[in-house]
This record gives C-alpha cells, structure tokens and sequence, in this order.
C-alpha cells in the first residue's frame, strides 16, 4: 500500500471498524493490518488515546480460560466517526479533483501520441 494511515486517519478507521459491533484487541489488530498495514505495536496508543479521550469503552470477557478485552463506541464516538467521515468526503473530493486533472493530463499526452501515430501511418518513430 503506498498510503501510511496516521493520526486522526486512523482513529477514524479504528471508530469504523468498531462501529457495526465491538471486537477484541487481537480482532482489530488483525483486521487493521490485512486492510491498512498498521501493526499491533501502532494500533494500541490509539485505542488508549480513544477510551482516554471516551470515543471507546471496554470490556474483558472469559474465552478459553483466559479474558479477553473488547473495545466498543461510545455515544461520543460514534458522534466523532460522523464528524471523521463528513470530514473525509470533503478531503477526498479536493483529492479526487486532483487526481482528475492529472488523469486528464495523461488522458490529452496519450491521446496526443496517438493522433500522431495516426498521421504517421502507425508508425510514431518516423
């Protein structure tokens, strides 16, 4: 993946995965790492930081004799996901202008090469 997903990305990836259900600690490092890269190490400081700021709650349950720890929105962060993902749209709508206009630009260069091709009888190295 040629994206690093950071800082208030990534919270917001975190607060989307957690969303529909909550998932344990293991869960959600595993599923952040097949779809983003991010590994177990990067994503705890940002579970932290999200119950600290009380965007997530938790909780342990027993599995196989051991407990394990699942992380759940809360009403706030589900309120900050809502923020997180207007914002996004808009970021990704400025982007999408962008990349439009540089797609175009290889879009009017290939057409050129060939419209050249074609006066040439094919053959552009004349």
């Amino acid at each position: 993946m040629g994206f690093i997903v950071t800082g208030i990305l990534l919270d917001a990836c975190v607060l989307g995965a957690l969303s529909d259900s909550p998932a344990y600690g293991y869960e959600l490092t595993q599923r952040t790492q097949i779809q983003l890269g991010i590994s177990e190490t990067a994503l705890y400081p940002v579970l932290r930081r999200l119950l600290k700021e009380e965007c997530l709650l938790f909780y342990d349950e027993p599995y196989d004799g051991r407990n394990r720890r699942y992380y759940k929105l809360t009403d706030k962060g589900l309120e900050v996901l809502c923020t997180y993902k207007s914002d996004w749209l808009l970021h990704k709508k400025n982007i999408d202008y962008f990349l439009a206009e540089s797609m175009q630009v290889v879009s009017d260069e290939q057409s050129s090469v060939h419209e050249k091709e074609s006066e040439n009888g094919g053959n552009s190295h004349e």
